[in-house]
């Protein structure tokens, strides 16, 4: 009886570490930013290659995929703005934050959508408020326009390289549409 307690609590902690913890839904965190009464719809971008390179060139990172999920919130048939999910490598798992665009070309503000480094790497709310505002023209800069986070220094890098990412895809994809 033991072993078998000890058994299915090593799994249970397998399974926990091994699963995405998702902190919000992306439908949440849209209509959060933007309207509960909006219409969010999701869609799928496959980048080309010749998009791929430009993008990768503009926000000066590596890009890991050429998929990427953008959803967009409407109301009254008009478009409110977008959000962009990046998922990036952190250490060594990934996270998952939404950048949400205005469809003015304003990063609105950031959402950790899931993260599945120690709980203690997750920025905090002071430290992600920085993302607020910031026209996508403006490609930010870790140590420069974003300071670091002491201990978590690569989840600030992993962050801050995928608002460029995302103000690269927006302003490549979906500004002006």
């Amino acid at each position: 009886m033991k072993h078998i307690l000890l058994l299915s609590l090593f799994i249970f902690s397998l399974t926990k570490t091994l699963s995405a913890e998702v902190l919000l839904s992306p439908i949440d965190a849209m209509k959060e930013n933007y309207s509960k009464k909006a219409t969010i719809s999701k869609k799928n971008i496959l980048l080309s290659s010749e998009k791929f390179h430009k993008i990768q060139a503009l926000a000066k990172t590596k890009l890991r995929t050429k998929i990427y999920r953008i959803y967009s919130a409407k109301e009254d048939g008009k478009i409110l703005g977008y959000g962009i999910l990046i998922n990036k490598k952190v250490r060594s798992k990934n996270a998952v934050v939404m950048y949400i665009i205005t469809n003015n070309a304003i990063l609105k503000g950031i959402e950790i959508i899931a993260f599945n480094e120690p709980h203690e790497f997750i920025p905090s709310k002071t430290w992600t408020a920085q993302f607020q505002n910031i026209p996508t023209n403006k490609m930010l800069e870790l140590s420069r326009e974003i300071p670091t986070i002491t201990g978590a220094t690569l989840s600030a890098r992993c962050i801050t390289d995928g608002s460029r990412i995302a103000f690269a895809l927006y302003n490549e994809l979906l500004k002006g549409k």
